[in-house]
């Protein structure tokens, strides 16, 4: 059996997916989180099996405390105790001004993006941290170069969602650091998956490509690999850190 297990939140497709592929390649085991489509995140576990890795396959709403604790229990019960953490599950809510956005709309983004990682990371250091008698870990938080470009016209809310994964990482690193907890985060820019289609905007990775200095938007698996570098021993020395994917955006 592995000694090294993951939990992926939004496993199932888009970067969640890459990552869970990737990891496999690195010998993780891996319980693929997912909200809706059992499908794709079968497919996501079918190919960690293929890489010779155990997976299981978890539902559960990443912004539901209930549903994010059984997540980690199910995964500790079923794969051994888990070492890595990838929250990666998150939404950029429709495309819209901040004049016309409901408050349904910034809580849903807000619930699911900043108050679900916050909680997952808990659970995450409740089980890793040596001051809990845990044996250390690895958590890597999905950020965004949105609060660095405001998103205007577009997703105010994500980028300030991200901001606050930005400060929570940065302050959680800092004191867990010491218990053998490492908490850093992967921030990506134009990125092509069907996020954009669930915004509004199918053709926006496109559409804008173009525009991103390296002349295109970026892959899903372009991500993994920073994702599961901050989770390798390579990494050991960074705490706190937030690594732009972003092609020079």
């Amino acid at each position: 059996m592995s000694a090294k297990v993951l939990i992926v939140t939004g496993g199932s497709r888009g970067i969640g997916a890459a990552v869970c592929r990737r990891a496999a390649a690195d010998g993780w085991d891996v319980a693929v989180n997912y909200s809706g489509n059992a499908e794709a995140a079968e497919t996501s576990a079918a190919a960690v099996r293929k890489a010779g890795c155990r997976a299981i396959t978890v539902q559960g709403d990443m912004a539901q405390e209930a549903d994010i604790v059984r997540l980690f229990e199910t995964a500790e019960r079923e794969l051994g105790a888990i070492t890595g953490v990838v929250c990666n599950a998150g939404i950029t809510g429709k495309i819209t001004r901040v004049e016309d956005m409901s408050v349904e709309a910034m809580r849903g983004v807000i619930d699911l993006n900043v108050l679900g990682v916050m909680i997952a990371n808990r659970e995450a250091v409740r089980r890793m941290s040596t001051k809990r008698k845990g044996a250390g870990g690895a958590i890597v938080n999905l950020s965004s170069i949105a609060p660095r470009v405001g998103s205007p016209n577009e997703f105010v809310h994500y980028a300030a969602s991200k901001g606050a994964v930005d400060a929570w990482t940065l302050g959680l690193s800092r004191e867990v650091a010491g218990e053998g907890v490492r908490v850093n985060a992967v921030a990506p820019g134009m990125i092509d998956t069907d996020i954009h289609a669930t915004a509004g905007a199918p053709d926006r990775a496109q559409r804008l490509g173009a525009t991103v200095p390296i002349g295109r938007a970026g892959t899903a698996d372009e991500v993994a690999e920073a994702v599961v570098w901050l989770l390798s021993d390579a990494a050991r020395y960074c705490i706190g850190t937030v690594l732009s994917v972003n092609g020079g955006r």
